[in-house]
């Protein structure tokens, strides 16, 4: 398997608040430098339904997410997060299976 990956759907009328912690949150992930992280993140506005976004997130492994998942300041996140969303965020946990570049 190649990997795992969790998609976040979500809506919002304040993206620009939740870009900001989803920053916040990553540099003091980073800056901690223990436990599991990503291996990468996008976030992506949907162009057909205005306030609607997606939250794809990479890591290494399935016990990987969920370690980081189970993790304090994770949950912490989280609830941050969902003050920002207009409703209930739904999550696809996905097993990448094959990973391709395109040039």
């Amino acid at each position: 398997m190649a990997g795992f990956v969790q998609i976040i759907e979500y809506r919002t009328s304040k993206p620009d608040e939740i870009a900001s912690l989803m920053q916040d949150f990553q540099k003091t992930r980073e800056a901690a430098g223990d436990g599991p992280s990503p291996t990468r993140g996008m976030t992506c506005a949907d162009r057909d339904e205005s306030g609607r976004y997606f939250s794809i997130i990479e890591f290494a492994s399935y016990e990987d997410a969920m370690e980081n998942s189970a993790r304090a300041d994770t949950s912490e996140f989280a609830q941050k997060m969902m003050e920002l969303c207009d409703g209930p965020t739904k999550f696809y946990n996905l097993d990448a299976e094959l990973v391709q570049s395109y040039s």
